[in-house]
């Protein structure tokens, strides 16, 4: 019996695995030219709107998404993301066509659902893991995404130049590989993550590969949210998810237009991106099996230092004379900083929720994280345009301020922090 469960468990994360690197190849390809196409719409101030747009659409859709899995399974909810984002990919495409600015927003923004699709799936991962080993489970799926990821920006030229083979207009390339990419990672999950067996993990998390349980008691995603706020844990595993996601996007949606804005080639902007982009997810087994042996709570703190690193040494690559190296410098830290981060807020979360708000407070977790990019993206452009890549990185900074707060509350409660992300509670 044990060794079939383990079997099954196996599979379902393969799928995962599988479906987040064609996933990572989707989202990596927009990424890349998403700020270049809008600035060709509306100029330096508008092209942070763009990603705006990606982001908003992956926090509208985390918390019905994550009902969808409470209800029918994680197989239903991350298909059906998956054939939004597609539906967001065409859409972005024919935008370009038509040069209709409104059309190209609403595609980014259905675009978008396929970052959220790719985020939840790590939830999928976890569940059913040992409390010791629910980071590595979770960091397993993260890491899928690093293969996907890189080579999604460096066949952003590639793509470009098929595109336009195929009459397209320029920079519309990389979406078309990006809708053939979520395309098959719909059929994946579809297919291949079959539902899991009960088995004696939670019943709240039975939900996210098999049928979910019609008698568990859940809540809202408001109601998961004003509990998370009463346990410092919890609170500042929240907190942190949202301020390290705005840090990065802030930051890594600005640095293709200020490459450029310095002569650099859209294959030298592929590259950092891609070294970006590798930072957030090539090391996530190892940061996983960190917060596992050390403890989330050290973890988190970790990652805020890394964050903070990272836009130090953003701030003066804005000030040297030949700064792409210092640059891919940068955005590698960053990444890095994001995975920490993430994976180690994650797991403090699946180890502190109490089972009724688990899945909803998930999806509100990362809905507030998507929401916080997004108004970073929105802002990172006008913040640019008026003081350029010192003030991006000055920005950054101080969007750190509340996840250091929430640490210092967290850890004053319980200065005693255990050696696994599970065992830790606040309260």
């Amino acid at each position: 019996m044990l060794s079939e469960r383990s079997a099954k468990r196996g599979g379902i994360v393969g799928a995962l695995v599988v479906s987040n690197l064609l996933g990572g190849v989707a989202v990596a390809s927009g990424i890349a030219v998403g700020g270049l196409l809008l600035e060709r719409f509306g100029g330096t101030s508008l092209a942070g709107l763009g990603q705006a747009a990606s982001v908003l659409g992956a926090a509208v859709a985390a918390v019905p998404l994550a009902g969808v899995a409470a209800r029918h399974g994680r197989r239903r909810s991350l298909a059906l993301g998956y054939a939004i984002a597609v539906l967001g990919g065409a859409l972005i495409v024919g935008a370009a066509v038509v040069a209709q600015l409104v059309v190209l927003l609403a595609g980014l923004a259905l675009f978008g659902v396929g970052q959220a699709v790719n985020l939840q799936s790590r939830y999928a991962a976890a569940d059913g893991a040992a409390p010791g080993a629910r980071a590595r489970a979770m960091s397993i799926v993260i890491w899928a995404t690093t293969i996907g990821s890189v080579a999604g920006p460096n066949l952003s030229e590639v793509a470009d130049r098929f595109g336009r083979w195929l009459g397209l207009p320029g920079l519309t390339g990389p979406y078309v590989l990006s809708v053939v990419s979520f395309a098959l990672a719909g059929v994946v999950v579809a297919v291949f993550l079959r539902p899991g067996a009960r088995s004696s993990a939670p019943v709240a998390n039975q939900a996210d590969t098999g049928e979910a349980d019609k008698t568990t008691r859940t809540v809202g995603a408001v109601a998961a949210l004003r509990w998370a706020a009463a346990d410092p844990a919890a609170r500042f595993a929240v907190v942190l998810v949202a301020v390290a996601h705005a840090m990065m996007v802030m930051v890594m949606v600005m640095t293709p237009l200020h490459m450029q804005h310095h002569g650099m080639s859209l294959q030298l902007v592929g590259v950092v991106i891609s070294v970006h982009v590798l930072g957030m997810y090539a090391l996530s087994p190892v940061f996983g099996w960190l917060t596992d042996r050390l403890g989330a709570v050290r973890m988190a703190c970790a990652g805020m230092l890394m964050l903070a690193t990272a836009v130090a040494l953003g701030f003066v690559a804005a000030s040297a004379a030949e700064g792409s190296a210092l640059t891919a410098l940068a955005l590698t830290v960053l990444g890095l900083g994001w995975s920490a981060s993430v994976i180690s807020a994650s797991a403090l979360l699946a180890g502190t929720a109490a089972d009724h708000v688990r899945v909803p407070l998930q999806g509100a977790t990362d809905a507030g994280m998507n929401y916080a990019g997004a108004a970073a993206a929105a802002l990172a452009g006008p913040i640019l345009a008026a003081g350029g890549f010192h003030a991006v990185n000055v920005a950054a900074a101080v969007i750190l301020v509340p996840a250091v707060a929430a640490a210092t509350a967290a850890v004053r409660r319980n200065p005693g922090i255990p050696a696994h992300a599970g065992d830790y509670s606040a309260g």
